[in-house]
């Protein structure tokens, strides 16, 4: 993996796999069902943590909730626009070694430990390189595909930050349980994206810090006063807009 950039034979993998997607996807004719039982989680180990540095990253689909969705055959658009679309964004939060936190319905939340990836690498700088991949597949596979078949295209942003995060998985036994991230960095992540615009990556004031010299200087201050501080000096923390895409490999 060159978190940098893009390679030709990259892109035709993943473009092949958004097609593979696309005609699985298709196959399936019905693919909303009348049901009676919400679907249930397998039973998992209950209040166990781990802290570790990490980037946080959240996506968030544009305006997805005003989507007309209100028949059956409204709803299975949207599912099949969702369907299409998460499943190559988590295949592309996994290759930059990204751990799935969740999907929200119309975004997820990734986590990028410090050290992880092949080759290993900083939690800031793959977060930052995945948000560009999945723009770059959006862009020039995804939506183009949803054009051709009549289906509005889907406009996305992130809102990433970095710290300590402590890992856990909370619930009750063979009812509920979810992984969730304790820490401000989560929190100020999440809430960032109140603060981007579509299609805008904005990232915390840590992972500038954190990002490869040369990728800075495509960063610029966003949001100086956040309603966050650093507790050690007082000071603000800001938020920055990171404008560095990804460029065709052909």
């Amino acid at each position: 993996m060159d978190y940098s950039r893009l390679t030709l034979a990259h892109w035709n993998a993943q473009r092949s796999r958004i097609l593979n997607s696309v005609e699985r996807i298709i196959e399936r004719v019905e693919a909303v069902k009348t049901g009676r039982v919400v679907p249930t989680d397998t039973d998992l180990e209950i209040g166990v943590g781990r802290r570790l540095r990490m980037a946080v990253l959240f996506l968030d689909i544009c305006s997805f909730s005003t989507r007309p969705s209100e028949d059956s055959n409204e709803q299975e658009l949207v599912l099949r626009t969702l369907n299409l679309f998460f499943t190559e964004m988590i295949r592309i939060a996994e290759e930059y070694g990204g751990a799935i936190e969740k999907n929200t319905g119309d975004g997820l939340m990734v986590y990028f430990e410090d050290g992880g990836g092949d080759p290993p690498e900083g939690g800031c700088t793959r977060a930052v390189a995945s948000a560009m991949s999945m723009f770059f597949a959006s862009y020039y596979a995804i939506n183009p595909l949803l054009n051709q078949a009549s289906l509005p295209l889907v406009s996305f942003r992130f809102g990433i930050d970095y710290g300590w995060v402590t890992i856990a998985r909370v619930g009750a036994a063979r009812r509920h349980s979810s992984l969730v991230a304790v820490g401000t960095t989560a929190n100020v992540a999440n809430k960032m994206l109140g603060f981007a615009e579509p299609n805008e990556i904005l990232i915390g004031g840590n992972v500038f810090t954190n990002l490869p010299p040369a990728w800075r200087q495509y960063c610029s201050l966003r949001v100086a006063n956040t309603g966050w501080t650093y507790r050690l000096t007082g000071l603000p923390y800001p938020f920055h807009s990171f404008s560095g895409r990804f460029i065709p490999p052909w």
